[in-house]
């Protein structure tokens, strides 16, 4: 069976069943035993009205007019429909409740209990009929005797059934359940029974929504694995199967917006290829028409190995910032002394190094990459008077943090471009192409920030100019 919905419903079916045949059956022990406390509670009353009666009744010798009248007068008494049969079995005499009950029929709701007598008489008593139930069949049955029923008949689940002598009636203690039942078994086989249509029925919309989600949710994650990756699901309710939705809405927000960035890169990168490609070409076609010696043969050569070196550096920065996108967490984890890292970045371009002894843990390749960008951005664009200073700054909780800054005094960046400076492949207006660089250097710094769980941000320079300022926890 593949579907989920029918699986869950038959499994809820089942247990519902089973907690239906256990409870019956437990049921049923509890009335047999009750109906067992009945029926010997009524053999003792039974034998005490039967001792009453023999003393207040006339001798067996006394005419049978006698004997009726005094039955008759006691039965108003007591209240009981009676009986009175002689020792041949004749009957005696016989009270007008007692043969109005008795023409009731074997289904009668009251039956007679025979209790024999010392002189050999028996005698009659109607009492209210026991639960009925397995094995109970409430016939008359041969006729108990009295001295039997006194050391037979203490109360409990050896108490005589009617027409049986005490102990030989009673139900066993642990009988199967599902047997044929009388009237109060089928009341409640019958109760049972609706009670499960009922849970069953009311259970199929319940089990039958929470598989609707389920095939919603199939139904998106296909649509998003078939290209839809606009493609969401619903998030309703507060159980897995909404969590469900939600981290698959999370994951493919991330996944979309992961591919945008990659088709992005490889757009702008396609077209930043172009120009030193573009170069190279009108180079190579330029060079084969000139003499050997000519000085301008010479300058076309460096040209070529300067776009050339262009080019090797745009294909490793795109391939650096493609492995970040796809793989954020770092494989090494070095401790690194920020301060000599930033001295030994410093003196390539000769910047003024500076500050704190800071120590971080992280990829030291990656991180001088970060500085070296930050470093030529700054020579790029901000003129000759750079610096670079490091300390340590609040952290969250009680840790610390280190911070490394580096100010230049260029023409600084307008608050409205500080954020999208970050961006790949974006120049500020009036940056022409000449000027150098992809626009991938700033990017990449905070690709390598983030990685290490830090950040970078750009902020105005007191006096002109800008500061570019990395956040990284410290060791």
């Amino acid at each position: 069976m593949r579907s989920l919905y029918l699986r869950i419903y038959l499994t809820v079916l089942v247990a519902l069943a089973l907690f239906a045949l256990v409870s019956g059956w437990l049921m049923q022990q509890h009335l047999q035993h009750e109906r067992a406390n009945y029926i010997a509670s009524a053999s003792q009353r039974a034998i005490a009205w039967a001792e009453l009666l023999e003393r207040s009744l006339p001798d067996a010798d006394t005419p049978a007019a006698e004997q009726a009248a005094a039955l008759i007068e006691w039965s108003t008494r007591l209240r009981l429909p009676l009986a009175l049969d002689d020792a041949r079995g004749a009957r005696i005499g016989v009270s007008e409740s007692y043969l109005r009950r008795e023409a009731e029929g074997p289904t009668a709701s009251r039956r007679g209990q025979a209790v024999r007598l010392d002189d050999g008489r028996t005698l009659w008593i109607m009492r209210p009929p026991p639960m009925r139930g397995p094995g109970m069949s409430g016939g008359p049955g041969p006729r108990p005797d009295r001295a039997a029923m006194r050391a037979e008949g203490e109360p409990g689940m050896g108490g005589g059934a009617p027409g049986l002598r005490p102990g030989a009636g009673a139900p066993p203690a642990f009988a199967w359940w599902p047997v044929p039942l009388a009237s109060g078994g089928l009341g409640l086989a019958a109760l049972s029974l609706v009670l499960f249509a009922a849970i069953a029925v009311g259970a199929w919309p319940v089990v039958r929504r929470l598989t609707r989600r389920l095939e919603a949710l199939k139904q998106g994650v296909e649509a998003f694995g078939a290209g839809a990756l606009n493609q969401r699901v619903a998030e309703d309710g507060r159980d897995e199967v909404a969590a469900l939705g939600a981290s698959f809405n999370r994951a493919a927000t991330r996944i979309e917006a992961l591919l945008q960035s990659h088709r992005s890169l490889l757009a702008n990168a396609s077209h930043e290829l172009r120009s030193p490609l573009a170069r190279l070409k009108m180079a190579v076609s330029m060079i084969e028409d000139l003499p050997t010696t000519s000085p301008q043969r010479q300058l076309l050569r460096r040209e070529i190995h300067t776009n050339i070196a262009e080019l090797d550096a745009l294909v490793e920065e795109v391939l650096l910032a493609s492995r970040l996108d796809a793989n954020p967490t770092l494989q090494r984890r070095d401790s690194v002394e920020l301060l000599a890292l930033a001295a030994e970045e410093a003196a390539r371009v000769n910047a003024v190094a500076g500050g704190e002894t800071v120590q971080v843990v992280g990829d030291e390749r990656l991180l001088r990459r970060a500085l070296r960008n930050l470093l030529e951005n700054a020579r790029r664009y901000g003129g000759d008077e750079i610096e670079v200073s490091v300390q340590h700054g609040p952290g969250e909780g009680a840790g610390r943090n280190a911070e490394l800054y580096v100010r230049d005094r260029g023409p600084g960046v307008p608050e409205a471009y500080r954020e999208r400076i970050f961006e790949a492949f974006f120049r500020l207006p009036g940056h022409a192409e000449h000027e150098g660089g992809a626009g991938l250097g700033l990017a990449l710094v905070r690709q390598i920030a983030q990685a290490h769980g830090g950040s970078v941000r750009c902020e105005p320079r007191e006096g002109g100019g800008s500061c570019f300022r990395l956040v990284l926890p410290a060791a």
